[in-house]
C-alpha cells in the first residue's frame, strides 16, 4: 500500500468532495465509496456487463420490414 498524501476537502452542495491528485486518478467515470471504522476507502466501480446493459433497453415497438432472403451470386477467390 502506498504512502498516504494530505488531500483537499470542500464542498459542493450538500455533499462532501475529495480533489484527489492525479496520481491517484481511477479509471472510468463512477467509482465505491465505504467507510471502514474512521477510513473512507474510495475503489474503481466494476464496468457493466454488455448483458446488465441490455437488461435496461426497452423493447422496440414498431416492426421490422420483411427482408427477401436472396442467396447471394457466386463469388471468385
Amino acid at each position: 500500500m502506498s504512502s498516504g498524501r494530505r488531500v483537499k476537502l470542500f464542498r459542493m452542495g450538500r455533499n462532501q468532495a475529495v480533489r484527489a491528485p492525479r496520481e491517484f486518478d481511477l479509471p472510468g467515470e463512477h467509482a465505491i465509496v465505504r467507510k471502514e471504522g474512521e477510513r473512507l476507502i474510495i475503489e474503481p466501480a466494476a464496468r457493466k456487463s454488455l448483458i446488465a446493459v441490455l437488461a435496461t433497453l426497452r423493447p422496440l415497438e414498431e416492426e421490422f420490414p420483411t427482408i427477401p432472403d436472396a442467396c447471394p451470386g457466386p463469388a471468385e477467390l
